[in-house]
């Protein structure tokens, strides 16, 4: 399996990152506000883009006992692969 045109040689950490990334974009693109929008990390995922340290800092906030990434609410829940909830029903 080959990586993806838009995350070309990347760890594979980074790779999860970019997708996550990608996924919150076009989520905007399609209209859908941030304050909707939850990202579901696995553990993994979620240590993985605390210690990612070419994420700049302004990318991830703590506020109130709540990590975000651009923007968008992050949960570390019992998935078992990272996904972006849109909030849509």
């Amino acid at each position: 399996m080959t990586p993806k045109a838009s995350t070309p040689n990347l760890p594979n950490a980074q790779q999860r990152v970019a997708k996550l990334r990608a996924a919150i974009e076009q989520a905007e693109a399609d209209g859908v506000a941030k304050d909707d929008m939850v990202l579901r990390l696995t553990l993994r995922d979620e240590s993985d883009l605390k210690r990612d340290r070419s994420i700049p800092l302004e990318e991830i906030r703590y506020a109130d006992g709540v990590m975000t990434f651009l923007g968008v609410k992050v949960e570390t829940s019992g998935v078992t692969t990272s996904i972006l909830d849109r909030g849509e029903a």
